[in-house]
């Protein structure tokens, strides 16, 4: 199988135009011409990434030497340019459409293959990354693979029994990370400048349970992708310095932070990070501004108060000066998975590195995140020396990958079922900041993290309840619109979410997946599917 899988990925390279061309599509200039920026800040679309997922008639260059050519023209239409030379080639021409005959459960089953995808056929000119085997895209706005969602989405897809589907979405990060040195955040050409929570070693832990030997096919692809995150350790100086992801926080100990490449505003998102950095004087507040926002994409939680260094303040994002509890956690594992992989190659000597790098980092997580005065684990603010300044979810990481001490795992649990529990599940900050990462709002992936977390540290009854809650809100939800939603308010259940730079999205695939997970956790915990107590009930449970 090995083999061949070389073989499918190289002809596939061939035929794509090389290695060396999907690299060359971080280095397009269309998205500095101005063809491009009078497009996104004249709104030509609601939506900005609309317009950088279209594809052109003819060469970017071309199109942006016709434009200045014309546009001083009286007749000239921006719009009528733009739709004249520009059109979508990827609409799948699938409505979705509910089957009131099925159950919630039963249209997730259905919606799999309305969301899959590939394998691709590069399109010239295209901004999309053409992948070899078949993938689950999210849904909505979201057409193409995108980095952690898909973890939760193979989770769902195996107790699915879509274990096939599964591993070939893998195969693709795998494709990704051989092709280009990293996952991007998506597979569009505008998210080469930054990836996102690196969930690919639980991806292969996921597909490799029932065939524990097909792990060494996937580990070199894991070591990869770990040299990329720690890309910027050669080059830290001082204490407290970074350099690309990675942060010196001693004099031979590293942690890592969210970070973006990029210096200008997200060409997907251009006319927002644009205006944001309007009330700036300065070229130099201004990169940094872009910096911090497009690092704030590379967290997944864009947009959310946990970058927030001031208050209600959306200008003080500082996303790259935050050492990422998450992040963190999830190159623990990392590590652990490349000193499995080192154990597996009979390689001693890099097994105990790896070993060792895993429990340095295992120290500085419990020591440097733990908040001890709010029983919490916290963000860490490098350059105020400081922990960040509010709580989030993302505390809840280190009981899922069984880092908290029992007496740390109690705090956060309690910290869970008294702040962050709401009717329809877990609110993903305490803050109503108006960002799509932020109360009321309750993401899926977020959910899981916990619920699971919990459940390590033998917290069933309140991941029960959690998982109760999230699934009574999916139903509700699903019953009255017939969707499955990108997130929900947990707060109150009878709304809609809302916030953040676009519409809700529909589909959705790491809902679906967390859904089917939860609902076969509870089946196999014999319990009845009730709707959730009022919260102070739970809470004054716990305290007995």
């Amino acid at each position: 199988m090995k083999y061949s899988y070389q073989l499918f990925l190289l002809c596939f390279l061939l035929l794509a135009g090389c290695k060396q061309e999907q690299k060359d599509f971080v280095t397009t200039d269309f998205y500095a011409t101005e063809l491009f920026k009078d497009v996104q800040l004249q709104a030509v679309f609601k939506d900005s990434k609309t317009f950088v997922d279209l594809v052109p008639d003819r060469p970017y260059a071309e199109l942006a030497a016709m434009y200045e050519a014309e546009k001083t023209a009286a007749s000239f239409s921006l719009e009528d340019f733009v739709l004249t030379h520009f059109s979508d080639k990827f609409n799948s021409g699938q409505v979705i459409v509910t089957d009131t005959t099925k159950n919630m459960y039963e249209h997730i089953s259905s919606m799999w293959g309305k969301l899959t995808r590939g394998p691709d056929t590069p399109v010239e000119n295209s901004s999309r990354i053409a992948l070899p085997f078949k993938y689950v895209v999210p849904g909505g706005r979201f057409r193409e693979i995108y980095y952690w969602d898909s973890y939760f989405t193979i989770e769902g897809l195996l107790v699915d029994d879509q274990n096939e589907l599964a591993k070939s979405m893998v195969d693709n990060f795998s494709f990704l990370i051989d092709s280009l040195g990293f996952i991007p955040n998506g597979t569009r050409n505008y998210y080469l400048t930054r990836s996102q929570p690196p969930f690919y070693a639980l991806m292969v832990d996921a597909i490799c349970r029932d065939d524990p030997e097909m792990f060494s096919e996937y580990f070199p692809y894991i070591l990869k992708e770990y040299e990329f995150w720690m890309a910027g350790k050669k080059d830290v100086k001082g204490i407290y310095t970074p350099d690309k992801y990675v942060v010196r926080v001693g004099e031979d100990l590293f942690m890592n932070r969210y970070w973006d490449s990029g210096t200008t505003p997200r060409p997907e998102s251009y006319k927002e990070d644009f205006h944001l950095a309007s009330e700036l004087s300065s070229s130099k507040e201004k990169t940094t501004l872009y910096t911090n926002m497009r690092s704030g994409a590379a967290s997944g939680w864009d947009f959310s108060s946990r970058w927030y260094t001031r208050e209600n303040d959306f200008g003080s994002t500082k996303t790259a000066d935050i050492l990422a509890v998450d992040l963190n956690c999830l190159l623990y594992f990392m590590e652990k998975s490349i000193a499995k992989g080192y154990a597996l190659n009979e390689d001693a000597e890099n097994q105990e590195l790896f070993l060792s790098k895993a429990e340095e980092r295992k120290t500085s997580i419990v020591k440097l995140f733990w908040k001890a005065d709010d029983n919490y684990f916290y963000d860490y603010n490098y350059q105020q020396k400081d922990h960040a300044r509010t709580p989030t979810l993302a505390g809840a990481f280190p009981l899922f990958f069984e880092l908290a001490s029992e007496e740390q795992a109690k705090g956060v649990r309690d910290k869970l079922m008294t702040n962050f529990l709401k009717d329809g599940g877990l609110v993903t900050t305490l803050e109503h900041s108006g960002q799509q990462w932020d109360a009321p709002n309750g993401w899926a992936p977020l959910q899981y993290m916990a619920v699971q977390g919990l459940l390590n540290y033998g917290y069933v009854e309140e991941a029960k309840t959690i998982m109760q809650r999230w699934l009574a809100l999916n139903e509700r939800v699903y019953k009255d619109t017939g969707k499955m939603m990108e997130k929900y308010n947990v707060e109150d259940i009878s709304l809609l979410s809302g916030g953040g730079e676009y519409e809700t999205q529909d589909g959705f695939g790491w809902t679906n997946g967390v859904a089917l997970v939860f609902k076969k956790s509870l089946d196999d915990m014999e319990i009845d599917f009730i709707l959730p107590p009022p919260p102070k009930a739970v809470i004054d449970s716990f305290e007995k």
